[in-house]
């Protein structure tokens, strides 16, 4: 005789680092549940059998510093529930040096050298775990760097010279009750003389981009606990002042089940 439960989760990877000098937001940690969200992205409850799981919760991929010659950002780690695994957010795309956007749960945004975008949903999923990340505004500057992708939108492209482009928006979720919003992606950074206006977050986490005057030209992180984007740095050319881009948030796994299964979280 076999026994086993039916365990509801939500699986949400760490969000990928930002870029700099104008560069493209950190793509969302890949999300992936069974309830409690929105029904185009709930995948079946877990069946598990008798014994213990391991979980693995995904660290926030690095941002950028500002400045040449320093180490890239990187991608988010994975998230593991089970036979679940949640694909960490893709790095923004960087100009100098000049890097693509890396593919994901959710896809980093293109930066002002006109790179490539990050491709989100990577390795495919059903539903899908996450988006592409947005175009910049270039080649060449002043531009602005593209948003990273979210798990339930793509991210913005760049719409201006001096805009960056918004982080997609993450998918909320009330499997611990209230719903709370996860997996938004990083907002671009711009490079300009001046000025300009950074990308927004993508709502659950995603950080904004940094915009053209220090010190404001740094980005901010991805949250905490929600897998979201780190932004992407801007820049002030000339002088070349270097904002850095943003780490990406770190992910979270919960599961839940009903009372009377015989289980222990």
């Amino acid at each position: 005789v076999s026994r086993t439960a039916s365990v509801d989760y939500m699986v949400v990877a760490g969000g990928g680092g930002g870029a700099t000098n104008g560069g493209g937001g950190g793509g969302a940690g890949g999300y992936r549940a069974s309830g409690y969200g929105p029904s185009p992205l709930q995948g079946s409850t877990q069946e598990l059998g008798l014994g213990t799981y391991a979980v693995t919760v995904g660290a926030g991929g690095a941002g950028k510093a500002g400045g040449p010659g320093i180490p890239t950002n990187a991608k988010g780690s994975n998230s593991v529930f089970g036979s679940i695994t949640s694909i960490g957010g893709g790095k923004g795309n960087a100009a100098t040096p000049k890097e693509c956007g890396v593919d994901g749960g959710s896809g980093g945004g293109a930066s002002y050298n006109n790179h490539p975008i990050g491709l989100g949903n990577t390795p495919p999923t059903d539903p899908p775990q996450g988006n592409n990340g947005g175009t910049t505004s270039g080649p060449g500057f002043p531009a602005g760097g593209g948003g990273g992708g979210g798990a339930t939108a793509v991210g913005s492209n760049a719409p201006g010279a001096t805009t960056g482009g918004a982080g997609g928006a993450g998918a909320p979720n009330a499997i611990i009750g209230s719903a709370t919003t996860y997996a938004g992606g990083g907002g671009g950074g711009v490079t300009a003389g001046s000025g300009g206006t950074a990308g927004s977050g993508g709502a659950g986490g995603g950080g904004p981009g940094g915009n053209a005057n220090a010190p404001t030209n740094a980005a901010t992180s991805g949250c905490a606990n929600t897998g979201g984007g780190g932004g992407g740095g801007g820049a002030t050319v000339p002088p070349g002042s270097v904002g850095a881009g943003g780490s990406g948030g770190s992910g979270i796994v919960i599961a839940r089940a009903n009372a009377g299964q015989g289980i222990t979280l």
